[in-house]
């Protein structure tokens, strides 16, 4: 490996280890490839033990340069999110959380829910973890500062909707608002999404008094009430201080190999949400590298990073670190690592709420579990991944399987899988098993969990078994959950084992199997609306799309080609008679 690394540059960059079976083991960046990558295979390396377990594994690498170190963080990232490396630290959660955008890019301004932030001059407030206080907000604003919910273009005016009758929309597509007023809630919409709340509260008092003056007092009413709102709602939010702004607080806590990072999102001094994140396998991974890797990969996500983040230990890679904030910013953003004062208060906060929810996460009693379920179903070893496979049909159509897999307490949904059924026509569920079982085998190898649990009785789960036989597949223990009353089979076991009372064991089982279930409706329910909404002209081979709408521009629908003749359609431009006969004929086939 030494001599495969001589040719590599001394520049910045990122380097990927791969296995033998070119699975991605690890995604890294360094200032000077050559040196990094020579740090791990030198005999006199001092590696802790997960390294010393990755570097046995690598059988090849392959590299990237960048033209500097703050591409080669922004490429890290995204390689770590797409590969998802065994040995990186990686954060379970593929989600973009969600933000309020106000568009004051528009002519006429609107609210609206994002997950996906653009550099458009629009207004982003956020990030909502959880997402309950803002639809909150959202409601809020739709009582109190009534803009525009739809997206309609306004260059032409309109019947104003039922928006308009509710209250909940001043109507600008009908013109029945100035500019100017329509101008001014989105200016309070802003100044309250901001926590801007003594201006606020001046401007609708001011402008209460003035309606008040002029006899309108049904406006001035509605302004009252607005201003009433707003002070309870303000009285009910968790203000941590003002003075903060918008800021991160990272709080962290470990035991032994895991650890588990506690993010507080304030925003104008309040607390708008909580985010935790779990890692498992930790050993040898010092405080500084993870978290930089949280840093790192949680920003890389559609997140707008606030002026400040306070993290409980000073990140490695500080530097580039803060050119990377500052470039996804717009402005610089600081990492404070010595905090002071109230912003030290609330990282310990923060480290409290790790280490509770540490605490709670309950991996004695997810041991506990999975210790009673070997016992209750005579397995040999206890079952450290359990995944269930279901197959989806109505009357032979659109049949589907899908595959969902569990460890560790949840759901991993990157391995989860769905399947069309290739091989078997009409209603053959054995059959359907038995190929879907085949194929799951096919595709994930040796990353099999070591309990499969097969949705259906004792025919499923034998046809099931043929798969696993005939793959020479060893080690997973196979079993099927049978509904009305609930069930489980295993060919080892001469009774089924009751799964109706109630115990960890048992929820834990129904669990997965109504998951695989759901996940296999889903895909089926999908097919078949798909299937629904297709024109049978799309399943005629040599009707194009070109083809397809000369027809019905010609014929006004499907049942009006149905009833042309031959002559007819062999008249158009671009058909013959022998396409004209086919098409009849395969149109004769739908009725």
């Amino acid at each position: 490996m030494i001599k495969k690394i001589t040719p590599v540059p001394s520049k910045p960059g990122v380097y990927i280890f791969k296995s033998a079976k070119e699975d991605v083991l690890y995604v890294g960046k360094a200032k000077n490839l050559r040196n990094r990558l020579r740090s791990y295979f030198r005999k006199s390396a001092e590696l802790d033990a997960r390294k010393s377990s990755m570097v046995k594994n690598i059988k090849d690498f392959s590299y990237v340069v960048t033209g500097n170190e703050l591409e080669a963080l922004v490429l890290e990232a995204n390689l770590i999110k797409q590969y998802k490396p065994k040995f990186n630290i990686i954060l379970r959660d593929d989600k973009n959380y969600p933000y309020l955008k106000l568009t004051v890019n528009e002519e006429w301004p609107r609210l609206e829910v994002v997950r996906r932030i653009k550099k458009d001059g629009a207004l982003y407030f956020g990030p909502y973890v959880p997402a309950r206080s803002m639809w909150e907000a959202v409601a809020f604003i739709r009582r109190n500062f009534p803009v525009r919910p739809c997206k309609y273009s306004l260059d032409k005016h309109m019947r104003p909707c039922i928006q308009r009758q509710m209250g909940k929309c001043p109507a600008p597509c009908g013109g029945l608002i100035s500019k100017k007023e329509y101008m001014r809630i989105v200016e309070d919409v802003r100044l309250f999404l901001q926590g801007e709340k003594k201006e606020l509260l001046d401007e609708l008092e001011k402008r209460m008094e003035r309606f008040s003056e002029e006899l309108r007092f049904e406006e001035a009413a509605k302004i009252r009430d607005s201003i009433n709102n707003l002070r309870y709602i303000w009285e009910s939010q968790k203000v941590v201080a003002p003075e903060l702004g918008d800021i991160d607080v990272i709080g962290f806590y470990g035991e032994g190999n895991e650890a588990i990072f506690q993010i507080f999102f304030i925003r104008n001094g309040v607390m708008i949400g909580t985010k935790d994140f779990y890692l498992k396998d930790t050993t040898g991974i010092t405080a500084g590298e993870l978290f930089s890797n949280l840093i790192e990969q949680f920003y890389a996500k559609e997140i707008i990073p606030p002026d400040e983040i306070v993290p409980g230990q000073r990140p490695d890679g500080m530097k580039t670190l803060t050119a990377w904030l500052k470039d996804k910013k717009g402005k610089k953003v600081k990492i404070i690592t010595r905090p002071k004062g109230k912003k030290l208060e609330i990282l310990r906060m923060a480290d409290e709420n790790a280490m509770a929810t540490f605490k709670s996460r309950g991996k004695t009693d997810i041991k506990e579990t999975l210790e009673a379920l070997k016992k209750s179903l005579a397995l040999r070893n206890v079952p450290q991944s359990i995944g269930a496979i279901d197959v989806s049909t109505i009357s032979g159509s659109e049949s589907v399987g899908s595959f969902v897999y569990w460890s560790e307490g949840e759901f991993k949904k990157n391995m989860y899988r769905h399947m069309k059924i290739r091989t078997v026509e009409g209603i053959d569920d054995y059959s359907m098993m038995r190929e879907i079982a085949g194929r799951v085998i096919k595709n994930l190898g040796e990353k099999l969990p070591s309990l499969i649990v097969i949705d259906g009785g004792i025919g499923q789960l034998k046809a099931a078994k043929k798969a696993f036989d005939e793959s020479g597949i060893k080690g997973t223990a196979i079993i099927s959950i049978a509904k009305k009353p609930d069930r489980a089979f295993a060919l080892s076991l001469d009774k089924p084992v009751d799964l109706e009372d109630k115990t960890p064991e048992s929820l834990l089982l129904k669990k997965i199997r109504d998951e695989a279930h759901r996940f296999a409706i889903t895909f089926h329910r999908k097919l078949r609306a798909k299937r629904l909404m297709e024109s049978p002209l799309e399943k005629i081979h040599g009707i194009g799309k070109k083809r397809r709408l000369v027809l019905l521009r010609h014929f006004g629908s499907i049942e009006g080609i149905r009833k042309a003749g031959i002559d007819d359609i062999a008249g158009i431009k671009g058909f013959n008679r022998k396409t004209a006969e086919k098409l009849l004929a395969e149109l004769g086939r739908e009725q």
